[in-house]
């Protein structure tokens, strides 16, 4: 019973310049939202504003996120050891799930809050309201340019410039309601606001635990059809037979499979390993893939033949 390995370089960067770089645009995104917290939740206090409270504890989940964001980052960088033999890259699953749950608490704050102050409207300062909003407006969008660039080429830093765009046309609701008071005197919109920045987190947000939780259970990643997988693996050459298959994320960015071929002739070389994980990356984004090759030999049958058996 043969086994063959084969790991194919992962076509994202995890290089020490790319690290720096995205190094200091998460440190320079947290800094500038948390200052905005701070300037945001004391107006907020100070205008009797929900709007900006919730919109407040919605920035504050945004510093974590991309502290728990720039953690995992580092965290996915080390190398492999003779504990962590994979290194820590799964440290970003871990910390997109802690991200989603945290952010998934503050909604039902926001929401509590909201209720009762529908239900006992307090008077509002309109225009601290709206230049406080245009200030996070700003804040959001610098923060979001700070990952433009690399946004297209890792899906850590794509997710942390969506974030903080959607918050930027959140802030922007927020001056809408302000407006909205000021030329109506109904104080109910901005509780009413904040009851919409709440379904907004929970929009963006649900996606995420929803594949948190399952790449957390090493579930197939959602771009990967399987069973195209086992078709491609049933069609190569000289296999009779596959079993064993299993495909889940090592990261948010990486995946990982492994499969047990039955080939009657034999090992089919290395150069047939070479292609097959080749094409697995190119077709399927699938970077590290270790194979099995098995002769079908009746008198000592594999004991993960059967697709039921883990």
């Amino acid at each position: 019973m043969a086994h063959e390995h084969h790991h194919q370089a992962h076509g994202h960067g995890h290089g020490q310049d790319d690290g720096g770089g995205h190094d200091r645009a998460f440190a320079a995104g947290i800094a500038l939202n948390l200052g905005f917290v701070a300037v945001e939740s004391v107006y907020g206090v100070l205008s009797h504003s929900m709007a900006l409270l919730a919109d407040a504890g919605h920035n504050l989940s945004d510093v974590l996120a991309l502290a728990l964001a720039w953690g995992a980052s580092v965290l996915g960088r080390r190398g492999p050891s003779q504990r962590f033999t994979y290194g820590l890259r799964s440290s970003s699953i871990r910390a997109a799930l802690v991200n989603a749950m945290l952010l998934m608490l503050v909604v039902g704050a926001i929401a509590l809050e909201a209720v009762q102050r529908l239900m006992n409207p307090v008077p509002v300062a309109t225009m601290t309201v709206i230049w406080v909003a245009l200030c996070g407006i700003l804040v959001n969008g610098a923060t979001a340019l700070l990952f433009l660039r690399d946004r297209e080429h890792d899906l850590n830093v794509q997710g942390a410039f969506l974030h903080m765009a959607a918050d930027a046309a959140v802030s922007l609701g927020v001056v809408l309601a302000g407006v909205g008071m000021l030329y109506t005197g109904w104080n109910w919109l901005d509780p009413a606001m904040s009851l919409v920045v709440a379904a907004v987190i929970v929009g963006s947000t649900w996606g995420l635990l929803r594949d948190s939780v399952n790449l957390s259970l090493h579930a197939v990643p959602p771009r990967i059809d399987s069973a195209l997988v086992r078709r491609y693996f049933s069609g190569l050459e000289g296999v009779a037979e596959i079993h064993d298959l299993h495909i889940w994320g090592m990261s948010t960015t990486e995946t990982a499979l492994t499969v047990h071929l039955v080939m009657p002739g034999g090992h089919p070389s290395d150069g047939f390993m070479t292609r097959t994980g080749n094409e697995l990356r190119e077709r399927f984004g699938i970077g590290h893939a270790t194979i099995q090759v098995e002769t079908g030999d009746a008198l000592h049958p594999c004991p993960l033949a059967p697709d039921h058996v883990v």
